[in-house]
């Protein structure tokens, strides 16, 4: 079997909630990131074979299959297909994982793998509740009624329920917010994301032309008094909007190649594809997953957690984090290093290629060699991805 490896990686700066990145449609957004990989690439565009795309808001803007939108809103011809995918919060790292088994079987050899989010146009839920709201049914059948009599499935329960689990106090998910914060802060100071992120040309309120480069949602003045003071999610909870993800608009994307790609390419790989794992897990709690996910893309691969340089754990809500620190028993020296989705965002259906290109990014500047990236998703879900930096 074929080898799969990454050529290009790269995202876009996120945008808050009605932020910087408002203004653009979802699919110009995420066809300006395709161009962004064709440009930095300089690959011929007939070489593309397919373009997978994360998207887990597809309705309105999002609908009619976004993928197919944003090529026919790039400079790629109209011969390059695309298809959507949505496997939740790891939908563009199921583009990944697809991309890569296309690659390595051969049938195909050279793939983008991306993801789109604009959670200011298209808000998050909606493609469940403006259909309920219409009469039009809701997701839970009646067999998972049954299955799962009078259960809400709810990620904010289940981070809440992890936090219990795990014995993680407020003080403990405070301080993982502020440092997630400080790390982002500190990297983007340090010019650490300059080469993976895609400037974005956007409109400021008093109608000035300029280009988007820093992540909006990163609080430069954040204090850990500060985090202290947030509210609380839910009564008598944990969590409060300070330990959660940044609701976000932005596009990520990574070519997959395997070693045919590569030499119609004439590029060098950033990196290789070491083991593509998935794992269903408790659909109440949700986020859990990650956890049994990463022991069995370890034992999969070969490996052990030290084995490990860098890790990517998306940064849903602090509770998934550090839970995955408690049971993996990974160096928390080496997780999320340039912060995570509480101080950069968190663009749902973007967020498995943004943190792959931050990823790739950073085991180069670090001169490390083995990373591994992991998501919980809505369902009870988990992909996780091990890469080696060559």
């Amino acid at each position: 079997m074929a080898e799969a490896y990454i050529v290009a990686a790269a995202r876009t700066a996120g945008g808050r909630k009605g932020g910087r990145l408002s203004g653009w449609h979802p699919a110009d957004l995420a066809g300006t990131l395709l161009d962004a990989l064709m440009e930095r690439t300089g690959a011929d565009p007939a070489l593309i074979e397919d373009v997978i795309m994360g998207c887990v808001g597809q309705a309105g803007e999002q609908g009619f299959n976004v993928a197919r939108g944003a090529v026919l809103a790039s400079k790629l011809p109209e011969s390059v297909p695309a298809t959507s995918v949505d496997r939740q919060c790891g939908s563009s790292q199921q583009a990944l994982h697809f991309a890569a088994q296309g690659v390595m079987s051969g049938t195909q050899d050279i793939v983008i793998a991306a993801g789109v989010e604009s959670m200011s146009r298209v808000p998050m839920g909606l493609p469940v509740v403006l259909p309920a709201k219409n009469g039009f049914g809701h997701p839970k059948s009646p067999r998972q009624e049954a299955r799962y009599p009078g259960i809400q499935f709810s990620q904010f329960m289940g981070a809440e329920m992890i936090a219990k689990k795990y014995n993680l106090s407020r003080d403990q998910l405070d301080q993982f917010g502020f440092e997630s914060q400080q790390k982002a802060i500190s990297a983007t100071n340090a010019g650490a994301f300059k080469d993976e992120i895609v400037p974005v040309e956007i409109t400021t309120a008093d109608g000035k032309k300029e280009m988007h480069t820093v992540d909006e949602g990163i609080r430069f003045d954040v204090t850990l008094d500060g985090i202290k003071g947030v509210k609380l999610v839910s009564e008598g909870g944990r969590i409060t909007a300070a330990t959660a993800s940044q609701i976000c608009d932005g596009a990520s994307g990574v070519m997959i190649a395997n070693e045919r790609g590569l030499k119609a390419l004439g590029l060098e790989p950033m990196a290789r594809i070491v083991n593509l794992t998935l794992l269903g897990h408790d659909p109440v709690v949700m986020l859990e997953a990650p956890l049994p996910a990463t022991e069995k893309a370890l034992k999969r691969a070969g490996m052990k957690i030290g084995d490990i340089d860098l890790f990517e754990v998306n940064e849903a809500f602090a509770s998934v984090p550090l839970a995955w620190l408690r049971t993996t028993g990974a160096d928390p020296a080496r997780l999320n290093v340039n912060g995570g989705a509480i101080a950069l965002g968190h663009p749902l259906g973007a967020s498995g290629t943004k943190l792959m290109t931050t990823l790739v990014h950073a085991l180069k500047a670090r001169g490390k060699r083995y990373g591994l990236q992991t998501m919980c998703e809505g369902g009870g879900l988990a992909n996780v991805t091990i890469i080696e930096r060559l």
